[in-house]
């Protein structure tokens, strides 16, 4: 084999290679065998039985917490040591985790259909291509809170002790304890109760 020819063949083994691991890097399989056990328990049915193999799969769960339906979880690497959920929590049907970061739900939490936890996004970069590296930060949810459905956490957001955000909500920045919050962006509506 000629000089060029070798050149050739190990830039293309590398180039495989690397085409290899972006294409697999986060292939879960454990999941995947979770997913496929979780398919056959219909919605709003076998809470326990759910929140029992997810517990099973190495999720960290506490007592007297129920899952309505099967959570879409993704990430890279151990993304079952990432998410933490309390005890006596509901978690509604269709959240999505993106586990890149940890995310860590508190006590007496409830959760509506469809909430998004994102916990990556990207640096802003060149005009040419502005979504740059990826960033990660986790996201916190203290107890007592309820978010509503189809709200989106991005990364890095701590929501309070006993907070509300209303369904919809985009929440960019840290809610505060006891605070009812709503909108794209979320914003304050007004103290709760205490």
């Amino acid at each position: 084999m000629t000089r060029i020819a070798m050149l050739d063949y190990h830039q293309l083994r590398a180039k495989l290679g690397h085409i290899v691991y972006e294409e697999t890097y986060a292939f879960q399989p454990r999941f995947l065998l979770l997913a496929l056990i979780l398919r056959f328990i219909p919605r709003y049915s076998g809470m326990r039985l759910r929140t029992r193999l997810l517990r099973a799969f190495g999720i960290q769960i506490g007592h007297g917490t129920i899952i309505l339906g099967t959570p879409h979880m993704h990430g890279t690497g151990k993304i079952h040591q990432r998410l933490r959920i309390g005890g006596h929590v509901t978690l509604n049907t269709d959240c999505f985790f993106d586990l890149n970061a940890p995310i860590t739900i508190g006590n007496h939490v409830a959760i509506g259909h469809e909430v998004m936890f994102l916990t990556s996004s990207h640096q802003i970069e060149f005009p040419h291509h502005r979504a740059g590296n990826v960033t990660t930060a986790g996201v916190t949810i203290e107890d007592g809170a309820w978010i509503g459905s189809r709200c989106i956490i991005l990364p890095g957001i701590t929501i309070g002790t006993g907070s509300v955000v209303a369904a919809g909500a985009v929440v960019t920045k840290d809610v505060p304890p006891n605070t009812l919050m709503g909108g794209v962006p979320a914003k304050r509506i007004r103290e709760l109760d205490v």
